[in-house]
């Protein structure tokens, strides 16, 4: 299938892991796809390349990210391509300390990548969209925002207050901007992955003790693969998804409802 024909897709975050597999996923569905990130795609350009895709990298470091570099960026990605047809907001970070001891900085930048620049994104793809995009698309064409959100949009987690508070916010405002925005064809919903296989979570993997305690809750019995989500991800930003906006979809073997 090739659902995404002619569209260009976003994606930041899209040297590796869930970004990466995300881009090979709108990429054999058809779309152009964008990678903006502050590391080498050098990757993903090949692994899309063999695929027969067309893959673009664009520089943009998230954690300086400002509303007027993200319109810049989006100006930019319209000019080359023509147009925005999805947003993955995927890229993030994680530091991890105790809450009594949790540096400043490492609160700004997780808070700052995490969330501002999210937001930041979201906002200028609607400032594009509701500025003449939608009258320049064919009849019936949506804006599509994926949010990547986290099980910690739900819970408190341990030792990652900023990366907590800044997977809520991501919550959050997918929320808000849908009761903003639903109307203007824009659907703008969320994906909370579990325990997924990813540099992140490495620490964890490698920790026999935890490793063990996370795979007894999860009812599916392993760790999550970044494919996973990717293809949640195609899904909310098809015509199948189209009376889905604000929603926070979890996909985690079953962790939330044990």
């Amino acid at each position: 299938m090739q659902r995404f024909a002619n569209q260009t897709a976003v994606v930041t975050g899209a040297s590796r892991g869930l970004g990466q597999a995300i881009v090979l996923a709108f990429a054999r569905e058809g779309a152009h796809v964008v990678g903006l990130g502050v590391s080498d795609n050098g990757d993903t350009a090949e692994k899309v390349a063999a695929l027969g895709g067309k893959f673009t990298s664009i520089h943009a470091d998230l954690a300086q990210l400002t509303q007027a570099a993200a319109r810049g960026l989006v100006s930019r990605i319209t000019a080359a391509t023509g147009r925005v047809d999805v947003l993955v907001n995927n890229a993030g970070i994680i530091r991890r300390h105790p809450a009594a001891e949790f540096p400043e900085e490492d609160w700004n930048t997780v808070i700052q990548v995490n969330l501002t620049a999210p937001f930041f994104l979201c906002q200028a793809v609607a400032q594009w969209w509701l500025g003449g995009g939608r009258e320049s698309s064919p009849a019936g064409t949506r804006l599509r925002i994926v949010n990547i959100a986290s099980m910690l949009s739900f819970q408190g987690g341990i030792l990652v207050p900023a990366y907590t508070a800044s997977k809520s916010g991501i919550a959050g405002i997918t929320k808000a901007l849908a009761c903003e925005w639903a109307g203007e064809r824009i659907n703008i919903n969320a994906v909370a992955p579990g325990y997924i296989a990813t540099e992140n979570t490495l620490p964890l993997r490698n920790d026999e003790t935890r490793n063990a305690a996370i795979l007894a809750r999860i009812p599916e019995g392993r760790w999550g693969e970044p494919a996973d989500i990717a293809g949640t991800c195609v899904f909310l930003a098809s015509p199948e998804a189209d009376y889905l906006n604000g929603a926070v979809l979890n996909v985690d073997g079953g962790w939330l409802a044990r």
